[in-house]
């Protein structure tokens, strides 16, 4: 697995699995805080934005959204 941008905060690291994502966009809209983007055809994430709510996380089709403890 490569791990496109992630979010660092509280001991967590949000990321996107890049071999996964396809940038169906599933996600994006789901975001309370806009922290979820695409770039081309995958999800990214803004570290300063994201709060680790985990709304975006059911959404994606191929699971390739994932919060890991640091």
């Amino acid at each position: 697995m490569t791990v496109t941008t992630g979010t660092s905060m509280a001991q967590s690291l949000f990321v996107v699995d890049d071999d996964s994502c396809y940038g169906c966009g599933a996600c994006i809209g789901l975001c309370p805080t806009s922290a979820l983007s695409m770039k081309g055809l995958l999800a990214m994430v803004e570290q300063s934005k994201c709060v680790f709510c985990e709304l975006c996380i059911p959404s994606c089709p191929v699971d390739a959204l994932d919060i890991y403890a640091r």
